[in-house]
């Protein structure tokens, strides 16, 4: 399946379900708790998001002052961004998708397997976890004087 056709289908299919079930609940908890409910999940969405990006900013800062690229660090605020747009969107089955990307190992695991898929990291490896642990680079070298 092409990219656009997946954007077109997710553009289209997302707030028809997620319409569908705000009226859903609607029925069963009354229009105004509904609202209050969504309005709700966007708050503590959007304040989950804030503390959770300035913890990945500090990563960045501390990356960088020793001279280490924070390439993870950069995907996890990346993912972070997407979660903070899913929690902005009115409606429970992007608010479940938002809160499911502020957990730190799911998000983890979705930017190492990411690296992974486009081969920057090898099926095995992990990258450092310690600041200033030595990454090793295995090769060959012959020298020629």
């Amino acid at each position: 399946m092409s990219p656009l056709v997946f954007i077109l289908l997710f553009f289209v299919a997302t707030p028809l379900v997620e319409l569908y079930f705000l009226i859903q609940v609607g029925a069963q908890i009354g229009a105004i708790p509904t609202i209050a409910l969504t309005v709700f999940t966007a708050v503590l969405g959007g304040v989950l998001v804030r503390l959770q990006g300035l913890s990945v900013l500090m990563r960045v800062r501390e990356a960088s002052a020793r001279g280490e690229v924070p390439a993870l660090e950069m995907l996890e605020g990346a993912v972070l961004l997407m979660a903070g747009l899913a929690l902005l969107l009115p409606g429970f089955i992007t608010d479940a998708v938002g809160f499911l990307l502020l957990i730190t190992p799911i998000r983890r695991a979705l930017t190492l397997g990411w690296l992974r898929r486009r081969g920057v990291l090898r099926p095995g490896e992990r990258p450092p976890d310690k600041p200033g642990q030595p990454r090793i680079i295995d090769g060959e070298f012959h020298r020629d004087d």
